[in-house]
């Protein structure tokens, strides 16, 4: 864990675009997660919490399929510095469609949110099985999801990939053989521990115990653990 930080979870689930219904499943999830790694969860809508000082007690801030624009101005900048301070941010589905006019976020995660074909399975192939969010998944995995389309390619932006989808395992990919579904990015001088999750559309995805596994691995890494 990031030493002068405190140990605490932030998990954010305020939407002003499409409200997942997966959302409430999620959040509990990700508190049980956080209190099974000795960390404390919170759970909040309220984009005031998003302070210097609240920030400074988090180990790490999960946007957990947070739509449209969630922060305030102070939020923004409060949020920014924590990120450049080496906080850590979990991204999960839905967040990629946050914040849509603050290019810093878009930076942050790489890309940008563009669409997906109708909910249906198909298979994860995982790319990084050292990583403790894909380490606990099988080498292909068979998953029901929104399989995300983004407005640029997220390698282009020098993220690392986890795990990518199978295009030719689901109907309506547009990406081909190179279709990344979960990404981090490496604490660089300016930035901190970054992990998105393009998964987790569904509710019942929540109660999965590889899908937890996924969630708990992220959380894991984002808190330096």
């Amino acid at each position: 864990m990031h030493s002068s930080r405190g140990g605490d979870v932030l998990v954010f689930t305020r939407t002003t675009g499409y409200r997942h219904d997966s959302i409430p499943a999620g959040a509990v999830a990700l508190a049980e997660l956080a209190a099974a790694a000795g960390l404390t969860p919170e759970t909040t809508e309220d984009p005031a919490a998003f302070t210097p000082e609240r920030l400074d007690r988090c180990a790490a801030v999960v946007l957990l399929s947070t739509t449209g624009t969630v922060l305030t101005d102070e939020g923004r900048t409060a949020f920014e510095a924590y990120v450049r301070g080496g906080g850590g941010l979990l991204v999960v589905h839905a967040a990629a469609n946050a914040e849509p006019d603050w290019p810093f976020y878009g930076e942050l995660l790489g890309t940008r949110f563009a669409g997906h074909p109708p909910l249906q399975p198909g298979t994860v192939c995982v790319d990084d099985p050292a990583h403790p969010a894909t380490a606990p998944l099988p080498a292909r995995w068979s998953w029901t999801d929104e399989w995300y389309e983004y407005t640029t390619h997220p390698r282009a932006s020098g993220v690392h990939v986890l795990a990518s989808a199978d295009e030719t395992s689901y109907e309506g990919g547009t990406l081909g053989a190179d279709h990344p579904l979960v990404w981090c990015r490496e604490a660089a001088p300016d930035r901190g521990r970054v992990l998105f999750t393009a998964l987790g559309h569904a509710v019942e995805a929540y109660a999965d115990p590889a899908f937890r596994a996924h969630l708990a691995g992220a959380l894991q890494w984002v808190t330096g653990g």
